[in-house]
C-alpha cells in the first residue's frame, strides 16, 4: 500500500481555492507581488539556467550565449518555462539575458532580431506560461559589453533604459539585475530599474572573495540596497554551497549597516569548489564538459535546506539546472510551502517510486538515507577531482577586454592560443 504524501499538489490547492463552479463570472484574484510574499515569509523558488539549457537542446549558440530563441524558437521556451512552472517555479524570468543590442552584435554575432524584438518575444512568452499557474514574471537585466570596454556611465545606463522600456510595456510584475562581476555597474543597473516603481532584485556572480575590483560581499550589497535593491543576493559563476556561504556575508553587511533586505540565491548547478574569483568560466571544462561535476537532486534538496536555514527566502538556479532540479528545492521546501508541486506527482519523495520497480536490488534504495549517504562515482578512471583554473587576472579596462562589433580574427586567436599555451 503506498504511503500518501501530507502535501497538497499545485492542482489540489488551486481546486480548492476555486470551489465549486457557478454560471457568474468569477474574478481570478490578484496575485501577490513578490514583496508581499517575501514580506509574508513566504518561500519563493525561482527557475532555472536557460541559457545552458537551452544550447544543450540546441536552440542556443555557446560564446555569444544570447537569447535570440525567444524569438526564433518561442515553442522551446514556452516548454521550458511550462517544465520550471510545473517543477515549481513561481517565477518565470523572462529569457532576456544578454539582450541588450551591444551584446547582439559583439564580436562578429549577426542578429536577424532586435533586442527590442528579443525583449518582447521574452516577456510574451513569461507572462503566458505565468498565467498558466500562481507564477510572477521577472524581467531580468545582465552586465553589458560596454561597461567592460569603458564607456561612460551615461552609455551603460541607457542600454538598460531601452531593455527596461520593454519590460514597462509588458507590466512584467518585478525586474531583476543579474550576473554582475563588477557591484558598479550592478549600481547603475538598480539605478535605471528603480524609475520604474517596480520591485526590484539584485544579484552578483561574485564568491566570498568579491566582486572582481575586490569590493567583499557585504559592502557589495550595502551598495545594492542603497541603489535601490529590496531584495539582493548572488547568481551564477558559483556552486550552492559558495553561494549560501556568499549570501549569509552580503545578509551580515546589510544588517551591520542598519539596513533591511529580502536575500536571493540562484546558483550553479555544478560542484566548483576549485574555482577562483571569477568563478566557473575559468575552469578548463567550461562551458562544453560540466558534467561530471552536475549536483544530484539529493544535492538540491540540501542546498534548499541550507539557503533556507541561512534566511534565503528566494531560491532558485542558475546554469546547469534543469526542471528536475528546481522540483528537488520544491519537494524540500514542501513543508515551508504547504504543498508539493505538480511534477511530484511523477515522482516518489526520496525515491519512494522505486517501490514498484521489477528489481529488487533497486526497490531496496527507495528510501532517504541510501540516497543522502550516496558517494556517486564519475564512471571516469583517473579523473581528477579538481582542476586548475585559467587565472589570466584581467577586469574592467583591460585590452583584452575592449569588445568590437567585427568577428574574432584568426591574429586575434592565435595570440590568445600562443598565450594560454604559455600559461598567460
Amino acid at each position: 500500500m503506498r504511503v500518501q504524501s501530507p502535501f497538497r499538489t499545485q492542482k489540489d490547492s488551486v481546486a480548492e481555492k476555486s470551489g465549486p463552479v457557478t454560471a457568474a463570472i468569477i474574478m481570478a484574484p490578484a496575485k501577490k507581488n513578490i514583496l508581499e510574499r517575501l514580506d509574508a515569509g513566504e518561500v519563493v523558488i525561482g527557475d532555472g539556467g536557460f541559457v545552458f539549457a537551452l544550447e544543450k537542446r540546441g536552440y542556443v549558440k555557446a560564446g555569444p550565449w544570447t537569447p535570440e530563441a525567444a524569438a526564433e524558437h518561442p515553442e522551446a521556451v514556452r516548454q521550458l518555462h511550462r517544465e520550471f512552472l510545473r517543477a515549481g517555479s513561481n517565477v518565470m524570468q523572462t529569457f532576456t539575458f544578454y539582450a541588450s543590442d551591444d551584446k547582439l552584435e559583439n564580436r562578429g554575432n549577426t542578429q536577424r532580431f532586435t533586442g527590442q524584438q528579443i525583449n518582447e518575444a521574452a516577456c510574451d512568452l513569461a507572462k503566458e506560461v505565468a498565467n498558466e499557474g500562481d507564477a510572477l514574471v521577472a524581467g531580468g537585466v545582465s552586465q553589458t559589453p560596454s561597461y567592460l570596454s569603458c564607456k561612460s556611465e551615461n552609455d551603460v545606463k541607457a542600454i538598460f533604459k531601452k531593455q527596461i522600456d520593454v519590460f514597462v510595456q509588458k507590466n512584467v510584475d518585478f525586474l531583476i539585475a543579474e550576473y554582475f562581476e563588477h557591484v558598479e555597474e550592478a549600481e547603475w543597473a538598480v539605478q535605471v530599474l528603480k524609475t520604474t516603481g517596480k520591485p526590484v532584485a539584485a544579484t552578483l556572480c561574485i564568491g566570498p572573495e568579491g566582486d572582481l575590483n575586490g569590493v567583499g560581499p557585504g559592502d557589495c550589497a550595502v551598495r545594492l540596497v542603497k541603489a535601490g535593491a529590496q531584495i539582493v543576493g548572488i547568481n551564477c559563476h558559483f556552486d550552492p554551497d559558495t553561494c549560501v556561504k556568499t549570501v549569509k556575508m552580503m545578509k551580515e553587511g546589510v544588517e551591520k549597516a542598519g539596513l533591511k533586505a529580502h536575500y536571493m540565491t540562484q546558483p550553479l548547478a555544478y560542484h566548483t569548489p576549485d574555482c577562483n574569483r571569477q568563478g566557473f568560466i575559468d575552469l578548463p571544462e567550461f562551458p562544453f564538459s560540466l558534467e561530471p561535476r552536475i549536483l544530484s537532486r539529493w544535492d538540491m534538496q540540501k542546498y534548499a535546506r541550507e539557503a533556507y536555514n541561512a534566511g534565503v527566502r528566494f531560491i532558485g538556479g542558475c546554469c546547469g539546472f534543469e526542471p528536475y532540479h528546481i522540483r528537488a528545492l520544491a519537494e524540500e521546501l514542501a513543508p515551508e510551502r504547504g504543498f508539493l508541486p505538480a511534477g511530484s506527482e511523477k515522482h516518489g519523495t526520496w525515491g519512494s517510486g522505486l517501490e514498484m520497480h521489477t528489481k529488487p536490488w533497486v526497490r531496496a534504495r527507495a528510501r532517504r538515507d541510501y540516497w543522502e549517504k550516496l558517494n556517486p562515482a564519475s564512471g571516469r578512471p583517473y579523473c581528477p577531482s579538481m582542476s586548475i583554473p585559467d587565472g589570466w587576472g584581467v577586469t574592467k579596462g583591460h585590452a583584452d577586454l575592449m569588445q568590437q562589433k567585427e568577428a574574432t580574427s584568426k591574429d586575434q586567436l592565435k595570440a590568445l592560443f600562443d598565450k594560454a599555451s604559455q600559461g598567460h
